[in-house]
């Protein structure tokens, strides 16, 4: 198999101490790409030093409190520096506690812009703010594309995104029985926006369903085989057509 994770943050200090065994298990399951995510100034040089897939830098919206003033600047030095570097994980988010959309909406919007800019893919996240995230997406013209990782959002909203230029990745975490409704959605998607994804080492699968464990209950990023078997029954596609769409659709948003 070819499998290409569309998110993730392998660069997690929380997996550090497993990464040895993470890598081995990724070359042996065939991971040959991934897109690591940055989600604060703290760790966007643990992204650079992984070594690993394509890096992505951005600051994520849980972590806009923590900025300090030159973080545009730096963000656009290590894009420079990296022209294969995407941006994310940026967003909106109502769920987290303490939000604040009207702090998180002019960062979220200055990153976009950037991506345009520098004709970047970018990662979006969004959590209960779907209706501010399409006010934003529909003002702006990326020419890159961007991904919104882990889509849990209404179906009705998908046409507006994809004439934005929207991809959308499944992850395991969709398998937990109160995630049907996104599982559904899936089943509809258009298949040339769609991609895969763990986010490891968060948004893990149910414990019954969980071929691969780490302590704390952390997601193994090999879970990515998961991903690729679960959705290729929803569509009812063969996994070689499967992989040979995904590889498609990766190559498409982020380049080989």
């Amino acid at each position: 198999m070819n499998y290409l994770d569309a998110h993730n943050h392998l660069h997690d200090a929380r997996l550090a101490p497993h990464r040895a065994e993470i890598f081995a298990e990724l070359k042996r399951i065939g991971v040959s790409s991934a897109v690591v995510n940055g989600t604060r100034e703290s760790d966007w040089d643990a992204v650079t030093a992984l070594g690993f897939g394509k890096p992505s830098y951005g600051l994520h919206p849980w972590h806009v409190r923590d900025r300090t003033d030159r973080w545009p600047d730096t963000l656009r030095e290590i894009l420079v520096a990296d022209p294969r570097a995407a941006i994310g994980e940026i967003g909106l988010d109502r769920w987290v506690e303490g939000h604040d959309l009207a702090v998180q909406t002019p960062i979220f919007i200055a990153q976009l812009d950037l991506a345009a800019e520098l004709r970047r893919p970018a990662t979006i996240h969004c959590i209960r703010a779907w209706g501010a995230l399409w006010e934003v997406l529909r003002e702006r013209d990326l020419p890159a594309g961007f991904l919104l990782h882990a889509y849990g959002g209404p179906a009705e909203m998908v046409a507006g995104f994809v004439e934005r230029g929207a991809y959308f990745s499944f992850s395991t975490h969709f398998l937990h029985d109160r995630k049907a409704a996104q599982r559904d959605v899936f089943r509809h998607l258009p298949i040339d926006r769609v991609l895969i994804e763990t986010d490891a080492p968060d948004l893990s699968p149910p414990e019954d369903r969980n071929p691969r464990s780490l302590p704390g209950g952390l997601n193994h990023p090999g879970n990515i085989d998961l991903a690729y078997a679960t959705l290729g029954d929803l569509r009812g596609l063969p996994a070689e057509q499967l992989e040979r769409i995904v590889a498609e659709n990766f190559e498409r948003l982020f380049g080989g």
